[in-house]
């Protein structure tokens, strides 16, 4: 039998400056109540200028290393799902290996947008399994409001930064990663994507001026896709592990629009009690957003010792993923 792998241990750290619907009101034209109706955000944090996406990674990171009892040295692969790094290369990855002295880990960069963190997951999971290597850190993190447009009144109230980290181990028995499931669709990638910066578009006074650099999404086809992936992902992740949404003991989905939420607990058969969720304090955090839900369920007693826990997400790409974990 394969082994599995597990998380014995997460953390998570975001920027302390709050950002609130009230205060959008005073820069474009929105209201709290049109905010909260149409996404459930209230708030997110988000960066100050002199901070870097490795800065949360680290401060994330060494919360679960301090739970997991181990040291920098005892990692032997550092997986950072991020589109938001501290540069264009070498990979942040890089930065937050050596700040934690973890001098054993190989470190890389992942690029899956939000579903980021459940493609690290799976692939340290694979790595583990193959017996090549046994603590991986897999880290989610996002400085979204770098590439937000503070004038686009449908997108700039939608973002937060910050950073969620998950140390993974070989399982001890029946615990760990028990099914899962990616996808991806690039044909749909203009849907949602930040055009600027790369070779199909190189920065120019020109394009930073139209503002070519800023997220770009089409907020109604996002919505639709984004139900349709999520639900029939988290379904092929729950037959991969045998098990069925009954079976589920907490849903952790992306926490990018309650409505897409609530719609996708609703086509799988999940009631509402059994949905986490912390959209209305952070915002969508992209590829942060499912490890910083994964630890605040994991400390505020949502997920136990046993729970089986059914985690998915939706990114630009558009990227799709999810992950059947019991703890």
């Amino acid at each position: 039998m394969t082994p599995r792998s597990m998380i014995i241990a997460t953390g998570h750290n975001v920027p302390e400056k709050i950002l609130t619907n009230f205060d959008l009101e005073k820069m474009v034209d929105t209201t709290n109540q049109w905010i909260v109706e149409r996404t459930g955000i209230r708030e997110r944090h988000i960066k100050e200028p002199h901070q870097n996406t490795s800065d949360f990674c680290v401060a994330a990171a060494l919360q679960a290393l301090d739970e997991a009892d181990m040291k920098a040295s005892d990692l032997d692969l550092i997986l950072l799902a991020t589109v938001t790094g501290d540069m264009r290369f070498p990979a942040t990855s890089i930065f937050v290996q050596a700040r934690l002295g973890a001098d054993s880990a190989a470190a890389m960069d992942l690029s899956a947008a939000c579903s980021g963190f459940i493609f690290g997951l799976i692939i340290a999971d694979a790595m583990i399994s193959s017996g090549k290597y046994r603590n991986a850190l897999v880290i989610g993190a996002e400085s979204m409001t770098h590439m937000t447009d503070w004038s686009d009144r449908n997108t700039c109230v939608l973002f937060g930064d910050g950073a969620g980290a998950a140390i993974v181990t070989p399982s001890d028995g029946n615990r760990g990663l028990l099914g899962s499931y990616m996808g991806s669709d690039g044909n749909l990638a203009g849907l949602l994507c930040a055009p600027g910066g790369g070779t199909a578009a190189p920065l120019t006074h020109e394009l930073l001026d139209q503002g070519g650099h800023y997220l770009k999404m089409a907020g109604r086809e996002v919505f639709l896709h984004a139900v349709k992936a999520m639900s029939d992902s988290a379904q092929r992740a729950l037959d991969d592990a045998g098990l069925s949404a009954d079976d589920v003991d907490l849903l952790i989905p992306h926490q990018a629009n309650i409505r897409i939420m609530d719609a996708t607990a609703k086509r799988l058969g999940i009631p509402r009690e059994k949905v986490f969720v912390n959209i209305d304090r952070y915002g969508n955090t992209s590829a942060a957003s499912i490890p910083i839900a994964l630890n605040e369920a994991r400390r505020d007693g949502s997920i136990k010792p046993g729970s089986i826990c059914l985690m998915v997400v939706f990114g630009g790409g558009f990227t799709w993923a999810s992950a059947v974990v019991k703890f």
